[in-house]
């Protein structure tokens, strides 16, 4: 009788749980995004209700007074250029550790997944001294140099993974007969390969970048360097928080991330799918 019952009722029972969760989980979205278009009593006094008039004036405050289209760019050159460094360095580093199999090479990969254990925080103090001797305080190439230095950790056992898995040595063995140089034979026959764990390493290394608050907030003291979101720290106060200001600043930050994420979304599967995280 038992298994009858849950024959019939179990999957749909666990359906209506699942929905139960989905929508419990879509509300903190759905209070940010109705709140951008209330009042500030609006938002006080009616938290989860739709707001009686749709006021698109907080988007057009939000723009003015965050600066979006600076702040816009410093962040997009910040990314791009983290990124861009984290996947060079790292897929050389990888390539290098991946095909000189002696004690030392295995030694420093052990070393970097090491550095995956440590909190990134425990080493601020000494960061911010190396960034300041080298005089990059308040540069956007201070936040750029510690993104590629912290992201490339995870990166390289990417990579390093999927040089030993999925990219042939006979290919390399043969451009070497046909007497390519080391370099020439990473550029023109690996690195090639490595489209499918490339593709990953960026997705996973833009959300990262972006999302990134602790070293703006440490290394970029004017207003002129600031990335969006020390722009939207700006409405937290000490005793208030402006909720009608801060939400569409919020919103306006994260819309190009979810864009990035949305069209990059299939190449997340190929990556998964081609073996990139193998163990």
């Amino acid at each position: 009788m038992n298994t009858k019952w849950l024959r019939k009722w179990g999957n749909p029972l666990f359906e209506v749980c699942m929905i139960i969760a989905a929508l419990i989980t879509f509300i903190p979205i759905y209070y940010l995004i109705v709140t951008t278009f209330k009042t500030p009593d609006q938002a006080t006094l009616f938290a989860l209700s739709l707001p009686s008039t749709f006021n698109f004036g907080n988007y057009a405050e939000a723009w003015n007074t965050m600066q979006y289209p600076r702040v816009f760019m410093n962040t997009l050159i910040v990314t791009v250029l983290s990124v861009l460094g984290i996947v060079l360095f790292s897929s050389m580093a990888a390539y290098a550790l991946a095909r000189r199999n002696h004690a030392f090479n295995r030694f420093l990969f052990y070393f970097f997944l090491a550095g995956m254990m440590v909190p990134f925080q425990m080493g601020l103090v000494n960061l911010y001294k190396l960034i300041n001797a080298l005089g990059l305080m308040d540069h956007l190439a201070a936040v750029t140099v510690v993104n590629i230095g912290t992201g490339s950790i995870i990166a390289i056992f990417l990579f390093h993974s999927f040089f030993l898995s999925s990219v042939p040595i006979e290919l390399e063995e043969a451009a070497f007969i046909d007497g390519c140089s080391v370099f020439k034979t990473f550029w023109l026959i690996a690195f090639p390969l490595l489209k499918p764990v490339i593709a990953t390493v960026v997705i996973l290394s833009t959300l990262n970048v972006w999302n990134d608050f602790m070293n703006p907030l440490l290394f970029l003291q004017s207003r002129e360097n600031n990335v969006i979101l020390l722009e939207v720290f700006r409405n937290v106060g000490q005793f208030s928080v402006d909720w009608t200001s801060l939400f569409p600043m919020l919103l306006m930050g994260v819309a190009p991330l979810m864009i990035f994420y949305l069209v990059m979304q299939k190449y997340i599967i190929k990556g998964v799918a081609a073996g990139a995280l193998k163990g």
